[in-house]
C-alpha cells in the first residue's frame, strides 16, 4: 500500500460471498478517506461487491472494464468518520 492511502486486491478467481468478505476486510484495514482498487471478473461479483460497498456508505469513484469485457476494476473510496456529536 502506497503512503497516499491506496490499496488493492485481486478477486478475480473468487466466488461470491467471498468476493464481498475479501473488500470488506480490505476496506476495514483503510484510514478513513482511503481508496480501494478492486479488480473482479464478472457480472454478479460486480454488482454484489458494488451495491455492498454503497450500503456501507462508501463512494465508488470509478468504474472501468477492461478489454476481455468481463474483468472488472472499482475504486472504493472509504467514507470518512463522522465527527462526534
Amino acid at each position: 500500500m502506497a503512503d497516499t492511502g491506496m490499496m488493492e486486491i485481486d478477486i478475480t478467481h473468487e466466488v461470491c460471498p467471498m468476493t464481498f468478505v475479501r473488500t470488506r476486510l480490505a476496506l476495514d484495514r483503510l484510514p478513513p478517506g482511503g481508496h480501494l482498487q478492486v479488480r473482479l471478473r464478472g457480472a454478479e461479483p460486480l454488482d454484489n461487491v458494488s451495491r455492498s460497498v454503497r450500503l456501507l456508505g462508501h463512494d465508488i469513484a470509478r468504474h472501468e472494464t477492461l478489454a476481455d469485457g468481463v474483468t472488472h476494476v472499482l475504486l472504493i473510496i472509504k467514507k470518512t468518520s463522522s465527527p462526534a456529536g
